[in-house]
């Protein structure tokens, strides 16, 4: 597993994406990498970015095939928008342990103990999951989406306990019941690992993504004024991008997972990115290897199926979401 670092010396990747691209063409795929992905993929793809927009560039999009650099619900999310195109998955192994901390059964649970309650899921779940989900969010909107409830109405919110917390800190919404998930490599960025980088740049800024664990201590620093509110922010994989490209501090520390420090450094060479933990690598991530995308663009095979019901059901949940207001280039 790699975090930031490139796989392919420079001219294997110029004859390995030379082949992707002349493939892709000859398929009529469009080929997406998610901001965590190895630098070639990222490279190669027609479009990077986060997972929501991807998925909605693969609607729009006039190709036959889409080819999705990402993890499971990923590729989900897009056929669930585009059920008409192939949507093709280099590696149906490369799962989410955010995702895959509630299933569909254990939400339908939920719900019958909170009878009422209107369920908020991240878009980082499964189709069936999103299947059983009044509306989704993502983490740039999650709180405007919990703020479009009513005050009385009981809120469930799942999976992802660190943006729930967070969600519940800035609109002071009391009712909301938080399920206990994570993602791993974001649950593994710690309150030491802030202070120890923190301590080491302390004129650095801070993006800080909201699933990170850190992501509660970072705030509290704030709001004791040991770290200074105006270049300290909380920010979606999309929102760190627009962030990275509009900086002109001379350093800054970033708490997600290592793969987006390959965007953000070519977006601005005059700012040094900084790692948070340059252990936080996701290993579902980093099974797409260049060689596993070349591999699906010769054989056409890792299509995903959503069944048709739970599309349905799954598509109006994200759609109540855009209803809401446009979720914009920062998913989760």
């Amino acid at each position: 597993m790699t975090g930031d670092e490139r796989t392919l010396t420079p001219a294997q990747y110029e004859e390995w994406a030379a082949e992707v691209r002349r493939l892709a063409d000859e398929r009529g795929a469009v080929v997406l990498a998610h901001n965590y992905q190895v630098p070639e993929i990222q490279d190669v793809a027609h479009h990077t970015g986060d997972s929501l927009y991807l998925s909605r560039v693969a609607a729009q999009t006039d190709a036959r095939e889409i080819v999705f650099c990402g993890v499971h619900f990923m590729a989900e999310t897009a056929k669930i928008l585009s059920p008409d195109k192939t949507v093709l998955l280099p590696d149906h192994d490369a799962g989410c342990s955010l995702a895959d901390s509630i299933t569909a059964e254990q939400l339908r649970e939920w719900k019958a103990e909170h009878p009422g309650a209107v369920v908020v899921s991240y878009v980082n779940t499964t189709a069936a999951v999103k299947a059983e989900t009044d509306v989704c969010c993502t983490s740039s909107n999650a709180a405007d989406v919990v703020r479009s409830i009513p005050e009385d109405r009981e809120i469930l919110f799942c999976p992802d306990q660190f943006l729930g917390a967070h969600v519940k800190r800035v609109t002071g919404r009391e009712n909301i019941r938080i399920w206990a998930g994570e993602c791993h490599v974001h649950a593994g960025i710690s309150p030491s690992d802030v202070r120890s980088q923190i301590a080491a740049h302390p004129d650095a800024e801070i993006l800080v993504h909201p699933e990170c664990g850190c992501t509660t201590s970072v705030l509290d620093l704030v709001s004791n004024g040991d770290l200074p509110a105006e270049r300290t922010r909380v920010l979606s994989t999309g929102g760190m991008a627009e962030a990275a490209a509009a900086t002109r501090a001379g350093q800054v520390l970033v708490a997600t997972e290592v793969g987006i420090l390959h965007q953000l450094r070519a977006l601005n060479s005059g700012t040094q990115f900084i790692p948070m933990n340059d252990r936080a690598a996701c290993r579902y991530m980093k099974m797409i290897t260049p060689e596993k995308l070349l591999r699906t663009l010769q054989t056409g095979q890792g299509a995903i199926e959503v069944p048709g019901d739970v599309a349905a059901r799954a598509r109006r949940a994200v759609e109540a979401m855009i209803a809401i207001g446009e979720p914009g280039r920062g998913g989760e």
